[in-house]
């Protein structure tokens, strides 16, 4: 039984850091968590599934959800144009589960605009040397693309105060138990507590419920 309303969890990282790497394993490893699915105006590659790793939409019918201010959060990224969908959100939300969007700061920088409820966790390697050396290793982009990625890095990295919590992927797993203690202790938040839960349980009202909570003393 869930006792607690979803929750919105804003992960970003640096390219490199092993931030897709932990969001999968925290997936499986966290019940009741979802994947945010975002829009794309790109072509699928092969294997990728819709409305599982992304939901493929023409650029018209892009356009036209833009125009209507369905996006969160959107970007255009090498011509293609990417968007989070609020009502989507809103909906995995209402049924009780937390939602996991793995996103860039500019895109979670547009989202904390909007004044948007939700936890934002900023992972970091070690040291810009590490990076690079992770870079190196995944043997997929020229020695001029590492070199922007790590000063895209160095940008990104200035923003990690804008975040509630900063994570250090030194050791994979305990990064990763890391991510799992920041959810469960939001889970265990009375301040998250659903009011219906607590009305359908114990007969307490969410207007009392509040009052009770602002005169506690912190």
């Amino acid at each position: 039984m869930r006792l607690n309303k979803g929750r919105l969890y804003i992960i970003s990282a640096p390219s490199g850091t092993g931030k897709t790497t932990l969001c999968r394993m925290l997936l499986k490893k966290v019940h009741r968590l979802k994947e945010s699915v975002s829009y794309t105006t790109r072509q699928p590659r092969e294997g990728e599934i819709n409305d599982v790793h992304y939901t493929f939409v023409s650029i018209d019918t892009f356009r036209e959800m833009l125009g209507g201010n369905e996006f969160l959060e959107h970007a255009e990224v090498h011509g293609n144009y990417y968007g989070t969908s609020m009502s989507r959100i809103e909906g995995i939300l209402s049924e009780g589960f937390d939602v996991l969007m793995d996103i860039d700061v500019q895109g979670a920088r547009q989202i904390r605009g909007k004044n948007i409820i939700a936890s934002y966790i900023f992972i970091v390697p070690p040291a810009l040397d590490i990076l690079e050396q992770r870079l190196n290793k995944r043997s997929t982009d020229s020695s001029d693309t590492i070199q922007k990625r790590l000063n895209k890095a160095k940008d990104e990295i200035k923003e990690l105060f804008s975040y509630d919590y900063v994570i250090m992927n030194e050791d994979l797993h305990k990064a990763l138990e890391d991510l799992i203690a920041i959810i469960t202790s939001n889970r265990l938040r009375t301040e998250y507590l659903d009011p219906q839960w607590m009305a359908r349980t114990f007969a307490v009202q969410e207007a009392q419920f509040r009052v009770y909570k602002s005169d506690t003393p912190c």
